[in-house]
């Protein structure tokens, strides 16, 4: 589907769904880019649940969200159980403009929902010429390392840093996939990998709907498991959310709202060494790419960089959408 048909389409609904104007059309714009940079689970798999959510009144459309200053640099956003796209967008805009005036920026945002790609917000910050840091907590996916229960989410890392070329961001869950992959795998009846997810008797699984009902495994045993423990700290302890496995699953528990927390720290790359920061990244990233080449690879890519080529890639050309996403949005439009 072209794009623009795409988006309007998207708009349309999320305006059925009582977004404003500006809410429809951000929401639209995120869903539309995952689907470009082929983080399909992040993309129009996720549409209906959004839609789902606003009708079962645990996510707010036209949310009073509300920002508390707490120092020049530093912000509290109560986020009014919005759709994630909007409270982070807003979130990670009060973090530049902090940073921009004091150096750093601290933004802490509560009572959200699940916001995309964190890669979504950091690029803004790199844009604006600044080191970012971007965490999330999410549902329970994770067992805990020694456990045999669910407790973390998948919860991502993300750190985005301006190189004066293509922005160097990492973005990667604390599980082997993310858990929109497995999603999506549910709902078109596709596999998942081997060795990402074991089902509700510890076994490895290559079925999605088994991996939903088990638990995910971590990056590097239990050092992944630190990781994503860290992150729940960060965005659910620090920022008053849920956490300790309290945050709802999007898709199955309606019960209430997620009560997400999402953290984003900003940081002027200069403070320290001025603008010698930019050439001392680009000597740092041809250190890396002048070293001998592993077997099977011709160029050593910084994170960011493979993101990127699949974006420009995909830009110019028409989203392929499953004739059961497809449905779901005809079915979401008419309402």
């Amino acid at each position: 589907m072209k794009k623009n048909l795409l988006k309007s389409k998207l708009k349309q609904i999320f305006l059925k769904h009582k977004l404003s104007n500006k809410h429809a059309e951000l929401c639209s714009n995120y869903l539309i880019k995952a689907e470009i940079l082929e983080a399909k689970g992040h993309g129009l798999a996720r549409l209906k649940m959004y839609c789902d959510r606003i009708k079962a009144k645990v996510i707010n459309p036209n949310p009073e969200i509300k920002i508390k200053k707490i120092s020049s640099s530093i912000s509290y956003i109560n986020a009014d159980n919005s759709i994630g796209f909007v409270s982070a967008d807003i979130g990670i805009k009060q973090a530049i403009k902090n940073a921009k005036k004091t150096g750093i920026g601290l933004v802490a945002i509560k009572k959200s929902g699940h916001y995309g790609l964190s890669s979504f917000y950091a690029e803004q910050a790199v844009n604006n010429r600044l080191m970012v840091f971007c965490f999330t907590n999410a549902p329970a996916a994770l067992a805990p390392h020694g456990a045999k229960k669910s407790l973390f989410g998948t919860n991502p890392i993300c750190f985005g840093v301006p190189t004066g070329k293509v922005p160097f961001i990492y973005d990667a869950s604390t599980s082997m996939i993310n858990r929109g992959t497995i999603r999506r795998a549910d709902k078109l009846g596709l596999k998942i990998p081997y060795g990402v997810a074991l089902n509700t008797k510890g076994k490895i699984t290559t079925n999605a709907k088994e991996a939903l009902k088990g638990t995910q495994l971590p990056i590097a045993g239990f050092k992944g498991s630190g990781l994503a423990w860290m992150v729940d700290i960060l965005s659910g302890v620090f920022t008053g959310s849920s956490h300790g496995g309290k945050t709802k699953d999007p898709f199955d528990d309606f019960s209430g709202p997620q009560n997400m927390g999402h953290l984003f720290i900003t940081i002027n790359p200069k403070i320290f060494i001025g603008d010698r920061f930019v050439k001392e990244m680009q000597k740092n990233i041809k250190l890396v790419k002048k070293l001998p080449k592993a077997k099977g690879f011709s160029n050593i890519l910084y994170p960011g960089e493979r993101k990127n080529k699949t974006y420009k890639k995909n830009l110019n050309k028409d989203i392929s959408i499953p004739k059961k996403i497809l449905r779901e949005m005809e079915i979401l439009n008419a309402k």
